[in-house]
């Protein structure tokens, strides 16, 4: 009678679809876990706040330009401003000036018809006086061109930012009140509505 073959007991038959046990595989699950990578491109908090700081500082860098551009342009403006109004001045004070010289030219000319006047009834002199008074003429239309213009004085009240009294005399015998002007010495003139010269007077008191 033959012999059956017969597995040793306790070990379990193996077939060729079953698995060897893994290295280091742990008890519970027949599986090995390994740690989870840290996830790429993470920032720690600590570079966070550096970062943060870094931009506030920008900012308030930015801001402290911002403040001394508006700062730089308004100091631009101001001393544009001021360089233009120091310019008109001075273009104001020449033209007064000027004027004033073509003033003195025409009480010049005016006093030297008053001399002519006297003996208009000689022809030389009549042609002398005749020349003496377009010279006036023309010079007074020049000058009114120019926005001058002879003020007028007598029978006002003595206005001192208009007026300088040079002489004085009585109201009563004047029959007008005190403080009017009597009489004008010298002609004042305006320039554009402002004194350009005051008048010399004579005042009641």
């Amino acid at each position: 009678m033959s012999e059956e073959l017969r597995e040793p007991e306790g070990v379990e038959p193996q077939g060729d679809d079953v698995e060897p046990p893994q290295a280091g595989a742990e008890k519970t699950g027949g599986v090995a876990e390994e740690p989870a990578p840290e996830a790429a491109g993470a920032v720690r908090p600590e570079e966070v706040a550096a970062l943060r700081e870094e931009l506030e500082r920008y900012r308030q860098e930015a801001e402290r330009n911002w403040q001394q551009f508006l700062h730089a342009a308004a100091d631009l403006e101001n001393y544009k401003k001021a360089a233009a109004r120091m310019q008109r001045d001075a273009v104001e004070r020449t033209r007064r000036q000027m004027l004033l010289v073509v003033l003195s030219a025409v009480d010049d000319l005016e006093r030297a018809i008053g001399y002519a006047e006297r003996g208009a009834d000689h022809e030389l002199v009549a042609g002398i006086l005749e020349g003496l008074r377009m010279t006036h003429r023309s010079l007074l239309e020049h000058l009114r061109s120019l926005g001058v213009e002879r003020m007028e004085a007598v029978g006002e009240p003595f206005d001192p930012g208009r007026h300088e009294a040079v002489e004085v005399a009585s109201a009563e015998e004047a029959g007008v009140e005190p403080g009017t002007v009597l009489g004008v010495i010298q002609p004042g003139y305006v320039l554009d509505g402002r004194v350009l010269r005051p008048a010399r007077v004579r005042v009641a008191q």
